[in-house]
């Protein structure tokens, strides 16, 4: 092997290794509980007391976002929102309720939502909130569940919590 290339294989793996060992320290080996037995933790909520208003801010925005409350949907989204969801992203409230929050609302119209897991974290302004759900609805005449997990982070703002951020992931359920 050449200089060149040993200089850059250890610069790289310099670069790689405290990423590894992060990610390595923080799996736990139930990490992927999607995969553990059935029943495990059906439903597991790990919510601290000061985290619960911000919570509740996620359920609202659900809530509305369910019943086609566009309105609601947007003043709890903060202006400057990032939503990201399959490969996608919209970069502001504007973007979302003038395009993908009319789809979220019609397929979520005549769905129920059955919550697995939810953890919430808060640090300061700042509160994210974590969700495994399944969403049973009904598509093309058929009933369907989908595995959906989310992410929402929330900024206290004088108006009170604010989302900022939303990852969306989902698949259909086998």
């Amino acid at each position: 092997m050449n200089t060149k290339t040993m200089t850059r294989s250890l610069l790289l793996a310099a670069f790689i290794a405290p990423f590894s060992l992060l990610a390595f320290a923080q799996t736990k080996p139930d990490a992927h509980a999607q995969h553990a037995k059935p029943g495990a933790a059906a439903s597991a909520m790990d919510v601290p007391q000061d985290a619960l208003p911000a919570v509740e801010i996620v359920d609202q925005f659900g809530k509305a976002l369910a019943s086609g409350d566009l309105k609601t949907v947007g003043d709890l989204l903060d202006p400057a929102v990032l939503i990201l969801e399959s490969g996608g992203a919209e970069r502001s409230r504007d973007e979302y309720l003038g395009h993908h929050a009319i789809a979220d609302a019609a397929f979520l119209k005549g769905a129920h939502q059955q919550i697995k897991r939810r953890i919430a974290r808060i640090s300061g302004e700042t509160t994210w909130v974590g969700t495994e759900s399944e969403l049973h609805a009904t598509k093309d005449g058929k009933a369907t569940t989908t595995l959906s997990t989310e992410t929402m982070v929330l900024n206290r703002t004088p108006q009170g919590w604010r989302i900022v951020h939303i990852h969306w992931s989902s698949r259909t359920k086998r």
